[in-house]
């Protein structure tokens, strides 16, 4: 049975001026996943926040504060992104040598435990960390660069990864993050993911652009709304 697709938007495309109020916006709109890209400058060229930046941020009850480490050794951080409020962490294999040590302390430290993939990465790097993880992230574009397109190639990658895991008997979420939009979603959710990282998809006010508080709201509500129906669109009968 298909799981309902839940939309995690991302805060890089937000208002970055009020950022707990953006967040805040788009919990009202229908999200309950918040997805925070945390970049270091070195694993990816750009540099974004840190946890004492998560931790300033405003939570609303019941959402999900996703933290997505785009980080060399992550395990040196995730104790203090745990404590700033991350219910979920993902760490890339690529970035780690303890890709298992940096699960536990995941784990350990109360959060959901995730591996990220890029999209040249083979799903082999999970052979034997199955058992530490909660959810798989597959990049469906090269982290820390924009105006990227999501890479096509990458639906036989989720497909293949929803197989191992049944093969397994997991049932843990698949999620995708890059170029989600109401052009590629249901293709992505036709292969078996079900959380999509969204940015523009969701941001859609340009810069110099105002609208009211209810304007806005209302157009992160549609396309939340939008999103979840297009990703659906083949199920309906």
């Amino acid at each position: 049975m298909n799981r309902a697709p839940v939309i995690a938007p991302s805060i890089l495309s937000a208002d970055f001026g009020n950022v707990s109020r953006e967040i805040e916006r788009i919990h009202q709109a229908g999200a309950t996943w918040i997805h925070l890209d945390v970049m270091d400058g070195n694993f990816v060229p750009n540099i974004t926040f840190g946890a004492i930046a998560v931790e300033s941020f405003i939570k609303p009850e019941g959402c999900v504060f996703d933290v997505h480490l785009m980080v060399v050794n992550p395990e040196k951080h995730i104790a203090a992104f745990a404590k700033a409020g991350a219910d979920v962490v993902s760490i890339h294999a690529e970035a780690t040598e303890h890709l298992q040590y940096g699960l536990k302390m995941i784990r350990d430290h109360g959060a959901k435990a995730c591996v990220a993939l890029n999209p040249a990465t083979p799903l082999e790097a999970l052979d034997w960390v199955y058992p530490d993880l909660d959810m798989v992230l597959l990049m469906s574009v090269n982290p820390g660069w924009g105006g990227q397109s999501f890479i096509p190639p990458v639906l036989d990658k989720i497909s293949s990864l929803r197989q191992r895991l049944q093969d397994r008997g997991m049932d843990i979420p698949i999620q995708v993050d890059g170029g989600i939009n109401l052009k590629t979603i249901a293709s992505a959710y036709r292969a078996g993911t079900t959380h999509f990282v969204a940015g523009s998809a969701v941001f859609t006010l340009k810069p110099g652009e105002s609208m009211s508080e209810e304007e806005l709201l209302e157009t992160y509500r549609n396309n939340i709304s939008d999103l979840k129906k297009e990703a659906t669109k083949d199920l309906m009968v």
